[in-house]
């Protein structure tokens, strides 16, 4: 079911162990401290092995969550914004990632942007709380995601690549 890539990536990322959302103030800062620790590792291990794909940071608060993704396809790199906010009931409820402009680019979307994760992400997100954190949507949920869509995509002319500086098409 999992390939051996995948495997090998998620067994990099550190597990996490405080189970805590924004509502519980000090559990909330460990938990906080958990997902920079799991990031900052996944992020170490992807340039390591020149799979660097993605830049993040949070507010103060670690609530909303915002940066860039890309994906490189015929040796060309598509940069998209990516944001997310952490629901009250974190970490039982998975997050709900965004890519706004590709909003309504794809049938693998909800509005405003958000990719789809239900059929396969949000099962195994469940069966993992409160293990799994931000590194692993990342991993498990919007590389995915982004390995089968932006491909597809561009193959429709629904996206070009674009030159630094240039604007979204």
């Amino acid at each position: 079911m999992v390939d051996d890539t995948t495997r090998k990536t998620l067994s990099s990322i550190p597990l996490l162990q405080t189970k805590a959302g924004p509502r519980d103030k000090e559990l909330w800062v460990q938990r906080l401290k958990e997902e920079y620790q799991a990031l900052i590792k996944y992020v170490q291990n992807n340039k390591t092995s020149d799979t660097d794909w993605f830049r993040l940071e949070s507010n103060k608060e670690g609530t909303k969550w915002f940066g860039k993704c890309w994906y490189m396809h015929n040796l060309l790199k598509y940069e998209f914004d990516v944001e997310f906010d952490i629901p009250i009931t974190y970490p039982t409820t998975a997050i709900e990632i965004a890519l706004p402009e590709l909003d309504g680019k794809t049938a693998k979307m909800y509005r405003g942007g958000k990719i789809c994760l239900t059929d396969h992400f949000k099962p195994l997100w469940a069966r993992n709380v409160p293990k799994f954190g931000i590194a692993h949507a990342m991993a498990l949920g919007l590389a995915p995601w982004l390995a089968v869509e932006i491909p597809d995509l561009i193959e429709k002319n629904v996206i070009s690549y674009k030159e630094k500086g240039e604007t979204s098409s």
